[in-house]
């Protein structure tokens, strides 16, 4: 299936017009982490913790094949719109904002894989009092390190990069973020971390 950003960030362009395409393998990238977030939801959910949602993203459907008269499949769709961020909901009576992200560099965490908007629209959600983060995954190893990073911290890096670094120093988030302790249930308590970030008043 192809999924196209009419106005969005591309991730793979296109030879024959200036549509932009979102290539689904560069997406799964991500699967792990995000099943990982969506389940401890779940449990958060489940026990009254939490209210914490993925958001679902406006597709607009161009082309469909009907293989059989009971069946459909979709093998072309747009995004109507450039996505937020991933995730959005309430926790201890404020509202939290934040996308996951993985990268397999040891060392370093790519700007490049936070978009213009995502960091638009968290900026706009802290200035209205909310709370906006990133959950960052290092996978270069065997033990995987996740870390919920306020999102000041990356504005900073984010505004600088025509003078300086296209990356975040692993050591720097790890000194400034809070690293997410690994669990059984949930399967990524992040709510540890981000509560301990509130505590903090580090937001």
């Amino acid at each position: 299936m192809t999924i196209n950003y009419p106005g969005g960030k591309p991730f793979i362009q296109t030879t024959k017009s200036n549509e932009k395409k979102f290539s689904m393998t560069h997406s799964n990238r991500g699967m792990s982490l995000e099943n990982e977030i969506n389940l401890s939801n779940q449990f958060y959910l489940n026990n009254h913790i939490a209210v914490i949602h993925k958001k679902p993203t406006p597709i607009q459907i161009v082309n469909v094949d009907y293989p059989k008269r009971a069946a459909a499949k979709i093998t072309e769709a747009y995004f109507k719109q450039p996505s937020t961020t991933d995730y959005n909901g309430v926790f201890k009576g404020k509202y939290i904002d934040f996308d996951a992200k993985e990268t397999k560099n040891k060392t370093s965490f790519p700007l490049h894989n936070i978009h213009e908007h995502q960091i638009n629209h968290l900026k706009e959600c802290i200035n209205v009092g909310g709370v906006g983060f990133f959950i960052i995954r290092f996978t270069s190893n065997k033990n995987k390190e996740t870390y919920v990073v306020p999102a000041k911290y990356i504005f900073k890096y984010w505004d600088n990069q025509l003078n300086g670094s296209k990356s975040i120093k692993k050591d720097f988030l790890m000194n400034n973020g809070y690293l997410i302790p690994q669990k059984l249930n949930p399967v990524l308590p992040y709510l540890s971390a981000v509560d301990q970030m509130l505590t903090d008043n580090n937001y």
